[in-house]
């Protein structure tokens, strides 16, 4: 078990989609305890698999009270109720902006040892669920932002001291339906 360095925003590997996990073995596991650790260690909600470099669906969380680990993850919407607030990622640390997500969700998954797992969020929760499933599809928060959001949080990231170069990154805007809408 062991801290292991997240990656920063401009890091290719966070816009790159990740690969199922076929095998459920013991270097799973200990991914899945090394995610926990990292997380614990940077006082986060959440950390998915390819901020600590490794290219795999699966991510840990710690939300309200709530942690736990889902690989493979895969999210229903029970209904269509929105919240708009503050969301923040340990990629781009520091910085929180106003972000629209589902109020409720359900992910489905399984464990790190192959068995099927289902975690109801709502809230919070729901946020996390849905902030590092999109991480796994190469998506980040800022990518589900409306332009002038995305704009604004753009120009606090380029202006962040943790920001390596006069080059802005290219932010990735999501192929993925948002809320029954393509952007």
């Amino acid at each position: 078990m062991s801290v292991v360095p997240v990656r920063m925003f401009g890091d290719p590997v966070l816009t790159t989609a990740t690969d199922e996990v076929v095998t459920f073995d013991a270097e799973l596991r200990r991914l899945v305890r090394d995610l926990f650790d990292t997380l614990e260690s940077e006082r986060g909600s959440g950390l998915a698999a390819n901020q600590i470099g490794v290219p795999v669906r699966a991510f840990v969380f710690h939300v309200d009270g709530v942690h736990g680990h889902l690989v493979n993850p895969v999210l229903d919407f029970p209904d269509a109720e929105e919240q708009d607030g503050p969301e923040g990622c340990l990629s781009i640390p520091g910085l929180y902006f106003d972000t629209v997500r589902r109020q409720h969700v359900v992910a489905k998954g399984y464990s790190d040892r192959g068995d099927p797992l289902q975690v109801v969020g709502t809230g919070e929760l729901a946020r996390c669920l849905q902030h590092e499933t999109d991480h796994l599809d190469g998506v980040l928060f800022i990518d589900r932002m409306d332009t002038p959001r995305r704009r604004a949080a753009m120009r606090a990231i380029r202006s962040a001291p943790w920001f390596g170069g006069p080059a802005a990154p290219r932010v990735q805007v999501s192929p993925h339906p948002i809320f029954g809408r393509i952007r």
